[in-house]
């Protein structure tokens, strides 16, 4: 009667032999590729409540207004103009006496990680002149160039880190769409077929910058606590830097350019 009961047990580990075998071949190159992932990225760094604000003073006497040259060999942008050149914008000086058209960024610091945004960031040409004069976008962040006006322009961009190109752009056609792969401050903008008409791109690798105004002054919000080194650039008297020690209230940073 023992003879079936052992044939039974038998048959039995024969049966879960490959079950186990199986089993073991599953466990074997999971765990392996488990222990061969990535770890997780850390998380991205949070936004803060401080800011730095200021002042882009200018010193010196105020400069007499110059007025954009070689406009009046062309008459249909000199038309839009009443017949007479509009004032050049390379040196502003507001009322209160600062500039305007100064690009202001945080260049160095514990920086909070930012996404670039979807929205597109509008650069003109109307009456023949680029508008803002003075713009930025993030890297990767999407420059919609428009033609306002009734005639030709060409679109050359004059980079050092990124590609240059070279792009015609009829009365009121469609608007070009551009990105910027690398960070590079106050990139030329110019029109070859109108030499007098001049912008400055500047591409950031984050969202904390700003560009004067009419009234000279900036503000960079959400920083966390920490050092920086805040920059001012402007076309003409080229760049400043000041290091400023961010906390939970805003931190003045008054930049003065000499004319």
């Amino acid at each position: 009667m023992r003879k079936p009961a052992m044939h039974q047990r038998f048959t039995l580990l024969l049966a879960a032999t490959p079950l186990l075998f199986l089993a073991a071949c599953a466990s074997g190159p999971s765990e392996e590729k488990k222990s061969a992932e990535a770890p997780p990225a850390p998380p991205a760094a949070p936004a803060g409540s401080g800011a730095v604000t200021g002042r882009i003073l200018f010193a010196g006497a105020k400069p007499s207004p110059k007025f954009l040259t070689g406009m009046d060999a062309n008459p249909q942008c000199l038309k839009q103009h009443g017949g007479k050149p509009p004032a050049a914008e390379d040196v502003v000086v507001n009322e209160d006496g600062t500039l305007a058209n100064v690009f202001v960024w945080v260049k160095s610091g514990p920086v909070p990680t930012s996404p670039v945004p979807s929205t597109r960031v509008k650069l003109d040409q109307v009456k023949c002149v680029y508008v803002p004069h003075v713009t930025a976008v993030m890297v990767g962040q999407e420059l919609e160039i428009h033609n306002s006006d009734p005639v030709n322009h060409n679109i050359h961009p004059l980079p050092m880190e990124n590609r240059e190109w070279n792009e015609s752009q009829p009365p009121q056609g469609e608007p070009k769409i551009k990105t910027f792969a690398k960070a590079e401050q106050m990139i030329p903008f110019k029109c070859n077929v109108h030499p007098w008409m001049r912008a400055y791109v500047n591409v950031v690798p984050h969202a904390f910058f700003a560009v004067t105004g009419a009234d000279g002054k900036f503000e960079i919000k959400g920083l966390p606590p920490g050092d920086y080194v805040i920059e001012a650039v402007h076309e003409k008297f080229g760049p400043q830097e000041l290091k400023v020690t961010v906390g939970a209230d805003a931190k003045t940073a008054d930049f003065t350019f000499k004319g």
